[in-house]
């Protein structure tokens, strides 16, 4: 699988507008075109991004349901309301599998209540291309230890972005872990200071809240 983690950054007090038009127009019309609509969001303590997930099966079938879904008629009806609530939506890593992928779950419908859990995603920016076996050999028993085993590893896909008219960081190398916790005061966070000499910037920790029909509860 090719997944794109992407975040939105909004104009303040337009997420909602967003997210609403989202979960009613771009869910299924995505995933006619081959892909998954993994997750989406909203993010604590930052009401002016719009973090989601979106699957491919690998970079040809990327290529090809962008198209479609870009190019289709949902899409060109519905996109000056898009992106007249965003100020950039560029912020994309394309990522591949490092370990666990995350669990299919069933989409709830229209009108559904958001669910009460709580992601966290944590973005290192490491060197090197074999940092998945060290956090999978030191960090991840330590992970299992504290009661926060990881339920989705991603790294970076340094494979060509083949639909270029939506960028994707480029000149990054990044492993991302998604941890889950059934409500945000089960929250908790482990020191792995083993990664640290890995790291080429201070680690990201995005503290993401599913949207009433995320498939990830």
């Amino acid at each position: 699988m090719i997944y794109e983690l992407r975040r939105y950054t909004m104009r303040p007090g337009r997420r909602d507008t967003l997210i609403s038009l989202f979960e009613r127009e771009f869910i299924e019309s995505q995933e006619a075109t081959g892909m998954r609509i993994t997750g989406t969001f909203r993010e604590v303590g930052e009401p002016d991004t719009f973090p989601w997930l979106r699957a491919f099966p690998d970079m040809a079938g990327r290529k090809k349901a962008l198209e479609s879904f870009y190019g289709g008629p949902v899409w060109l009806a519905n996109r000056d309301a898009a992106n007249a609530t965003m100020t950039d939506s560029d912020d994309v890593l394309l990522l591949r599998p490092a370990g666990p992928e995350f669990p299919s779950g069933e989409r709830p419908p229209a009108g559904a209540t958001p669910p009460s859990s709580l992601y966290v995603a944590t973005v290192y920016h490491v060197d090197g291309d074999d940092f998945a076996r060290l956090f999978h050999r030191e960090a991840v028993p330590a992970l299992a230890e504290a009661g926060v085993a990881p339920v989705a590893c991603l790294e970076t896909e340094h494979a060509e972005n083949t639909f270029p008219r939506l960028p994707v960081r480029t000149g990054v190398q990044v492993f991302v872990w998604f941890a889950r916790f059934e409500t945000p005061q089960e929250e908790r966070e482990v020191a792995l200071p083993m990664l640290e000499p890995r790291f080429t910037a201070p680690p990201e920790r995005l503290r993401l809240r599913p949207t009433a029909r995320s498939a990830l509860r």
